[in-house]
């Protein structure tokens, strides 16, 4: 599988920031079923890649998960109202207010 997944510079230097301590080496993110349109976004941390990861530097994310959002840039947002992490989605047909949840 080709690794389709871009990452701004804002979004890798918030990974290389956070993922430090043997807790917290990788940044997931995941693709769940759920949310308000279908599918939603989770973020969280892990010590060591499963079999089925794909590895982006710092960041590992499932190959199902990396098939539902192929094609997608991975932002850092600093605003206002907080931080976030924003996956720009091209397949997404549809999103709430959130961000993190969508449909295709």
């Amino acid at each position: 599988m080709e690794k389709k997944l871009s990452f701004t510079d804002q979004a890798l230097n918030q990974i290389n920031k956070i993922t430090v301590g043997e807790d917290k080496k990788y940044f997931r993110i995941t693709v769940q079923g759920g949310g308000c349109s279908g599918f939603k976004y989770s973020f969280g941390f892990d010590k060591k890649p499963n079999s089925d990861d794909i590895i982006f530097d710092k960041a590992i994310i499932d190959k199902s998960s990396l098939e539902i959002i192929a094609g997608s840039s991975v932002d850092f947002k600093k605003e206002m109202i907080g931080e976030s992490f924003v996956i720009k989605n091209p397949k997404a047909t549809t999103s709430c207010g959130c961000g993190l949840s969508f449909s295709i």
